[in-house]
């Protein structure tokens, strides 16, 4: 975050603290909240976020299948909210 950081270093202050909150043993364990993080930075498009959250999954256990079933899980999501989108179809269609 280089050019952020100089000028809003609370932001990424803040960022960090958030992160610190989040990644770390509760409910669910590092690993599977890295998985989600690959997940979702997938969904938005974030290369950087797959990256990082693919090294951080690795360092704590993910295996290469466990990235690759938790993407396609997120694929689904991804194709069956586009099919859902189609039913605005069932009105205009009549």
């Amino acid at each position: 975050m280089g050019w952020l950081d100089e000028r809003l270093p609370q932001t990424q202050e803040a960022f960090a603290r958030i992160r610190e909150t989040i990644f770390k043993d509760g409910a669910l364990d590092v690993k599977t909240k890295e998985l989600i993080a690959i997940v979702a930075g997938n969904l938005m498009r974030c290369e950087a976020c797959v990256r990082i959250h693919s090294e951080r999954a690795k360092q704590h256990g993910a295996t290469e299948s466990e990235i690759a079933e938790a993407i396609s899980t997120g694929l689904f999501v991804a194709a069956g909210s586009q099919i859902h989108w189609t039913k605005v179809l069932d009105d205009i269609m009549k």
